[in-house]
C-alpha cells in the first residue's frame, strides 16, 4: 500500500496524526445528493438554485424532527467519510502559495465535520428536501440545527 503522503502537491505538508481516541459521534443517517464523487460537488451549496437534495433522518430519530416546518432554513452537519486527515497544508488551485487547513474550507481537515446552511423545502416523514448542500451521496448525517424560522 502507498503512503498517503505520496500525492502530495507542491508546498502541501502532512502529519502523521494520532489515533482518535477522545470523542464518539453517532450517524443519525445518512444524505443523498447527486454527487457521486468530490470533484462533481460545488465548492458551496446553492440553498436557493441548488438541486433539492435528501437528508434522511434514522427512524430511531424521527420524533426529533417535530416542529422543523417552522424553520425555513437548517444547518446540516455531516461527517466527510472520504477526506483525508493528515494534511495541514494545501496548496488549492486558485491560490499561488500554501495554504493551512484551518483558513480553508476544505474538507481535508483532522476531524472532517462540515457545516451547511440549506433550505428546507418539505418534510416527508423523516426525510427533509433541502437545498443548499455540497457533500457526495452517501454522506454521513451527524446534526441538525434549526437556523431560521418562517
Amino acid at each position: 500500500m502507498s503512503d498517503p503522503r505520496d500525492d502530495l502537491r507542491p508546498g502541501e505538508s502532512a502529519v502523521e496524526a494520532p489515533a482518535p481516541s477522545d470523542a464518539v459521534l453517532r450517524f443519525i443517517g445518512r444524505i443523498e445528493t447527486p454527487w457521486t464523487t468530490r470533484n462533481e460537488c460545488p465548492h458551496h451549496g446553492d440553498p436557493v438554485a441548488g438541486p433539492v437534495c435528501k437528508v434522511i433522518v434514522d427512524d430511531l430519530w424521527g420524533d426529533a424532527l417535530t416542529g422543523i416546518e417552522r424553520h425555513s432554513h437548517l444547518q446540516i452537519l455531516y461527517w466527510m467519510f472520504q477526506a483525508r486527515r493528515d494534511l495541514v497544508l494545501l496548496s488549492p488551485r486558485a491560490r499561488p502559495e500554501p495554504t493551512g487547513t484551518f483558513s480553508l474550507r476544505a474538507p481535508t481537515r483532522p476531524n472532517p465535520i462540515a457545516s451547511s446552511i440549506v433550505a428546507l423545502v418539505e418534510r416527508q416523514g423523516s426525510v427533509l428536501l433541502v437545498r443548499g448542500l455540497d457533500c457526495i451521496a452517501g454522506t454521513p448525517l451527524l446534526d441538525i440545527k434549526s437556523s431560521q424560522a418562517k
